[in-house]
């Protein structure tokens, strides 16, 4: 398997930008890309509130339980996992590869009228 390239200051300074805009254009909480063995490589968001590198170790999982569902089915790729909660919500995309995007969503809460 193939390993990923090293990443220098500037790689790690643009990958910080993306990441904080793609957190404002969807209103996620946390995004953290990771490989496809689970080793998280960088993150963006709310990282207080989670255990980024288990996320990323099970995100990972899940992913790769996902691809072998999609074997079991005759289908090629399933190429993105969707974890939805009463609080949080779970994006995982793979990128290319080596490396998922996993977006954490907080629940949206809707105001009913009286």
């Amino acid at each position: 398997m193939a390993t990923l390239p090293q990443l220098i200051e500037e790689d790690v300074q643009r990958l910080d930008e993306i990441l904080r805009e793609l957190l404002a254009q969807t209103d996620g909480s946390t995004a953290l890309v990771i490989d496809k063995g689970g080793f998280l490589i960088g993150n963006c968001g709310d990282s207080r509130q989670f255990d980024l590198t288990t996320i990323a170790a099970l995100a990972s999982g899940a992913y790769m339980a996902n691809q072998t569902i999609a074997n079991l089915v005759h289908e090629s790729n399933f190429n993105s996992v969707y974890q939805q909660g009463e609080k949080h919500s779970m994006f995982v995309l793979s990128v290319d590869d080596y490396c998922m995007l996993v977006v954490i969503f907080r629940a949206q809460v809707s105001v009913g009228c009286d």
